[in-house]
């Protein structure tokens, strides 16, 4: 019987990343450690930015429910969660109650100075907190965290300040691979 031979391909080398994409990684990689807390734009980023209107006229939006797991999980890590949102619906409130998060600050036209109180509560330093926007009033606040996050459908300014820009839509998951990334990056998430 004849021996098999080992075939060997010659794959072309895969490109060397250069100095500066070397250092733009690790930059972000240090980001994704360094986070202690996360903050929250609602509509773009927990929900797919459309609201389904009723004949009475409320104003209904869908959430992901991965999305939700990945907040209790990293709520159960120690992780505070904020949320900040220009809208002011109930519905919204009571889910991300339910899920756990305690600080929940809706009709904010100006977020920044809600941020700043969110610090001041725990103490953290901007460079401590993941803030995830997709639109123009978030863009303030992406400017001052340490790792400012967006959905892959978020406008194309918030996407130029964006450090992490989720392969997710908005309502889709974006939340949760975030989470995940964080959580992983610092040996937390254990499945």
């Amino acid at each position: 019987m004849e021996r098999s031979q080992l075939i060997k391909f010659n794959e072309p080398a895969l490109p060397a990343l250069s100095e500066e994409k070397q250092v733009e990684l690790i930059h972000l990689f240090d980001k994704f450690r360094a986070v202690r807390a996360f903050v929250l734009d609602v509509d773009g980023v927990l929900t797919d930015n459309r609201v389904h209107l009723t004949e009475s006229g409320e104003q209904l939006r869908t959430m992901n429910i991965r999305d939700g797991h990945g907040i209790r999980i990293a709520l159960q890590n120690g992780y505070p969660f904020c949320v900040i949102t220009g809208g002011r619906s109930m519905g919204v409130i009571k889910r991300l109650t339910i899920l756990g998060i305690e600080h929940i600050y809706s009709g904010v036209s100006e977020k920044l100075p809600v941020l700043e109180q969110f610090l001041e509560i725990f103490r953290f330093q901007p460079t401590e907190v993941c803030y995830m926007g997709d639109d123009v009033p978030d863009l303030e606040v992406m400017r001052k965290v340490g790792l400012a996050a967006c959905p892959a459908d978020a406008i194309p300014e918030v996407r130029a300040v964006a450090d992490y820009i989720s392969p997710f839509m908005g309502g889709s998951g974006c939340v949760r691979d975030l989470i995940e990334k964080v959580l992983k990056t610092q040996g937390k998430w254990q499945f």
